[in-house]
């Protein structure tokens, strides 16, 4: 059986090769020196990027420090920080300091009103920020470190995680929640990928709309979908990372295609504008037959092109967990492993 597999992994390794080296290259720049720190203060590992309007750059990045009593694991303190630069790179502020809501920085997003969303993957939450940085609105329920009295209702044991959505406001019912987005009605989704595998629809105040998705890999299942984004029409793009796919739905959270041939999609993002495109990167982890490259594609999941391989010099990617394509031509994106954010200028 191990020599079957071996065979089976070099045949998929020959044929991945093959798909890549049809696959056109797209020259672009990087810049990995962009952002401009304080003295004596940090990025840590980067899991969000995301720009406003005003061509503003909003970093989420992991920083604090976590612990373990009982078998649990708990933090300490806050361990994300949200830090806000202007276009050039400098500086401006702090959102957020302190706030209870951010332990595992995991996602930020900017939505058309130029709200700021985060998602905060040990909070089990979502927190909406105005424009100005002010608080409006909590999605998600931080989990307590130890539960003595055992699993509450509707939600799991320990750290009293789980649960499914019902009737109402979302509450407290996500688990480790990676990524949101948005459609033209305001109607907000939710890739709510570890333990449950699914998508949350909840209308533009929060309240709970429906849910789809379970743990598999057939048509409508996940294994760890990891990004989520809305075209102009109000399809649903899961970044169905496990599965090594791509999943499409419509608004409803029917099935309606998926793509495949871009490695494992850690995450996904759709430009604005008449044309969008749609962006994907493969990020798995480094003894894995994944190259770290992006790849750009149309909304039918035809692939343009493809940009940058895994590494740690500029146009090279550690883990790229988040993508902002405000503009199609000029991307950054945010690295795990090599915490940074690294702007990118494409010439397609």
């Amino acid at each position: 059986m191990r020599k079957t597999g071996f065979v089976f992994l070099a045949l998929a390794a020959g044929g991945l090769g093959l798909l890549r080296a049809q696959v056109p290259e797209i020259p672009f720049d990087g810049t990995a020196s962009l952002l401009k720190m304080p003295a004596n203060l940090y990025l840590g590992e980067v899991a969000g990027v995301a720009t406003t309007s005003k061509g503003n750059i909003l970093v989420y990045t992991r920083t604090g420090e976590d612990a373990t009593m009982g078998g649990s694991r708990f933090f300490t303190h806050g361990g994300s920080r949200l830090f806000e630069f202007d276009p050039t790179g400098k500086y401006l502020r702090e959102i957020g300091t302190g706030i209870y809501g951010f332990l595992f920085a995991q996602a930020v997003r900017v939505d058309a009103q130029d709200n700021i969303w985060t998602v905060d993957r040990g909070a089990d939450g979502i927190i909406k920020f105005d424009p100005a940085g002010r608080f409006l609105m909590a999605f998600g329920r931080k989990p307590e470190s130890v539960n003595p009295a055992g699993p509450a209702p509707g939600r799991g044991g320990g750290r009293g995680r789980g649960g499914v959505a019902g009737q109402g406001i979302a509450g407290d019912n996500f688990n480790r929640p990676t990524d949101v987005a948005w459609d033209a009605a305001g109607n907000i989704f939710v890739s709510d990928a570890y333990t449950n595998a699914r998508v949350v629809k909840l209308d533009k105040n929060g309240r709970f709309l429906k849910t789809w998705g379970s743990k598999g890999s057939g048509e409508g299942q996940f294994d760890m979908p990891n990004s989520i984004a809305v075209d102009a029409a109000g399809n649903v793009y899961v970044a169905d990372l496990g599965n090594h796919r791509i999943q499409v739905f419509d608004n409803d959270g029917n099935f309606k295609t998926q793509i495949g041939e871009v490695g494992a999609p850690w995450t996904i993002c759709i430009s604005p504008g008449p044309h969008q495109y749609l962006y994907s990167s493969n990020s798995n982890p480094p003894d894995s037959m994944d190259n770290g490259e992006i790849y750009r594609m149309e909304l039918d999941g035809k692939i343009l092109g493809r940009f940058g391989t895994a590494g740690k010099l500029t146009k090279q990617f550690g883990t790229v967990n988040e993508i902002d394509c405000r503009n199609p031509n000029v991307l950054y994106a945010g690295e795990l492993t090599n915490w940074r954010v690294q702007k990118l200028t494409l010439h397609p």
